[in-house]
């Protein structure tokens, strides 16, 4: 079927209870705002990359930076997008400061996306 070829109800009959069941269950617009700017984020290949390797392990931007192939301005640039969303924290050793996903929903955003691509 083509894109252009969507199959769509030809009744004029609305189904009422149905209507309601699910303006009742619908979030709050701002949630579902914010949830569209979160799923923004990920709408980054480069992000994306980061969370990968921040799923494996804790890592400072250097580590990042090498891995990824980039510099370590345009890490902390992605970083700082990614903290904003609050998708991922730090933590503070010596100098040395280390990135990892915010928490496990982050984790299971990302792994339950990834099984999705590759089923």
């Amino acid at each position: 079927m083509a894109y252009s070829e969507i199959e769509k109800c030809d009744c004029t009959v609305l189904h009422e209870d149905i209507i309601e069941k699910v303006r009742k269950s619908m979030p709050p617009e701002e949630s579902l705002y914010d949830l569209a700017e979160l799923f923004k984020v990920f709408g980054d290949s480069t992000r994306i990359r980061i969370l990968h390797a921040l799923s494996a392990s804790e890592m400072c931007v250097c580590d990042i930076a090498a891995l990824l192939g980039m510099t370590q301005s345009a890490i902390s640039h992605q970083l700082r997008v990614l903290k904003q969303a609050r998708l991922v924290k730090y933590r503070k050793d010596g100098k040395v400061i280390y990135y990892s996903l915010a928490d496990d929903h982050v984790n299971q955003i990302f792994a339950q996306g990834l099984e999705h691509v590759n089923e």
